[in-house]
């Protein structure tokens, strides 16, 4: 985990300031908010940011859109760097009372670039500026929350399935391994993270099948290594639970190979 960073945003005479983060696989930038809004994007490698228990991974195609104050922690699944856009809530017409995901296209890509430039004229940015506000579009799918639990018993079942979302272990082996009643487990479960056992590892295991997609694998690849036995299986669940597939979730214009 590294330190937050800075979350004064300089003004200027646009709305949009343009920021850049190297992050390495792995590292995590500590939880913090901003008083702007922030687009949270990168044009390589793959991103990820927690907003509590909420989690959406953000390949070069997708950004997410953060309204001034939200506590949010931003990581790398994969070697990036952190393309921010700082909007000043008080001069945007965007009033977003939610994290949002947002389609990035070729246009968005290179305005997000040119405004990252110190030697725009005033004018030029704010046309710019203007253009960028009217490409950003709400994407329908919906994060993919998996609430950690409190009680010990059941954060040691959970721990073992984070570590192998392949674990196929039914509800009464993980009761027997931790030795309570497979009852006291199914209570336990719903009790602490509001979901049925079946129902978490499902979150589990799509959110871990995010960055092994948006890194290149297929879905058969990224199905079988999250413990599903055939990708139809893996695409039911991702769409009855996300409400769209992989490929639209990632990349509206994708077909991800079976």
């Amino acid at each position: 985990m590294i330190e937050a960073v800075d979350t004064a945003v300089p003004t200027g005479v646009g709305v949009i300031v343009v920021g850049h983060f190297p992050l390495a696989s792995g590292e995590w930038i500590s939880p913090h908010s901003h008083t702007h809004h922030q687009l949270a994007w990168t044009r390589s490698g793959v991103l990820s940011v927690a907003v509590g228990d909420s989690y959406w991974v953000l390949p070069p195609t997708r950004a997410l859109l953060l309204p001034a104050g939200v506590v949010h922690r931003t990581g790398a699944t994969r070697n990036a760097v952190l393309c921010s856009l700082y909007l000043n809530p008080e001069r945007c017409a965007l009033d977003w009372a939610a994290p949002t995901a947002v389609g990035v296209d070729g246009l968005l890509a290179h305005l997000i670039g040119y405004l990252a430039r110190d030697d725009l004229a005033d004018d030029a940015r704010l046309r710019a500026e203007a253009v960028v506000l009217d490409l950003l579009h709400p994407l329908p799918a919906l994060p993919i929350d998996v609430p950690p639990p409190v009680d010990e018993r059941v954060r040691a079942v959970a721990d073992t399935l984070l570590s192998d979302p392949s674990d196929s272990r039914s509800l009464e082996a993980h009761a027997r391994a931790i030795g309570v009643s497979r009852r006291t487990l199914t209570r336990l479960f719903v009790r602490d993270t509001g979901m049925s056992f079946d129902r978490w590892r499902t979150h589990m295991r799509l959110r871990a099948a995010l960055p092994l997609l948006a890194e290149g694998r297929t879905v058969s690849q990224a199905a079988h290594a999250v413990g599903y036995a055939t990708p139809s299986a893996f695409l039911a669940a991702f769409r009855r639970t996300v409400g769209t597939s992989p490929g639209r979730y990632l990349n509206e214009e994708a077909v991800l190979d079976v």
